[in-house]
């Protein structure tokens, strides 16, 4: 992404109507869950006038998730294939570049996320109320996650909004919903999994405010597949801090 860090409150931004949501899914080694998540996905009921766009990006699966893939594009879903894997933050930059809606989510494919909450994240938008929404975990109805994994959440958000000045309840969500505008502001370097620390860190950075919504959530397990580790926390804070600092 091309850009710049300088504020530009959100009161820069005209007021638009929005006509397509794109949204972007991020794979990897997730065959068994990559059908049902796009059969969810094209079955939700977007608010009138709002088409749908899927990006689905394939980051160098191994267990024939890719095979699964070719069978599931048409008109609404498209499929791009990373040659090897690079990494979350890697794909979703590149699903970034490829999506053409003028509002941009991110959608894991692994279930844990519900694709029944985009209403609910698209509305403030609409409404003119919000540039950037976040799906918080913690206001929700949910499946409560191990307590080393809340803790870690809790704590990486309780930096973010020391370090920038705000009040969020969940900086790592993987429901961020975005302006396309303020997208192509963030200057987004990160491959792995600090890319959600990325993406607050240089919005806030911009000056625009965040806004949550509550969400539902069904957290996986490391013997179900989830792939996030402690060592990902440690990225998490240190990209925080680089970004509170540089550009």
């Amino acid at each position: 992404m091309t850009g710049t860090s300088r504020k530009r409150p959100a009161a820069a931004f005209e007021p638009r109507e929005y006509r397509k949501l794109s949204v972007v899914v991020p794979v990897f080694n997730e065959r068994s869950t990559v059908v049902e998540i796009l059969r969810r996905m094209r079955a939700v009921e977007l608010p009138a006038g709002l088409d749908l766009e899927i990006v689905v990006v394939d980051d160098g699966s191994t267990d024939g998730t890719r095979d699964v893939l070719a069978q599931l594009r048409d008109s609404t879903v498209k499929v791009v294939q990373q040659p090897s894997n690079q990494g979350k933050g890697a794909a979703v930059r590149v699903g970034f570049a490829h999506a053409t809606g003028d509002l941009v989510l991110i959608q894991d494919a692994d279930l844990e996320y519900d694709p029944d909450d985009w209403p609910r994240l698209v509305n403030p938008l609409l409404r003119g109320k919000a540039l950037v929404v976040y799906g918080s975990r913690f206001t929700g109805e949910r499946k409560n996650m191990l307590f080393l994994h809340w803790m870690g959440n809790r704590f990486l958000s309780l930096v973010t909004n020391t370090l920038y000045n705000t009040t969020l309840s969940d900086m790592e969500t993987c429901y961020k919903l975005i302006d396309r505008r303020v997208l192509d502001l963030l200057r987004l370097r990160a491959n792995r999994f600090d890319i959600e620390p990325e993406i607050t860190a240089r919005v806030l950075r911009l000056g625009v405010r965040i806004y949550e919504v509550p969400i539902s959530y069904a957290g996986r397990e490391f013997d179900e597949g989830k792939k996030i580790t402690w060592r990902d926390g440690f990225a998490a804070l240190w990209m925080l801090v680089k970004c509170r600092f540089t550009d």
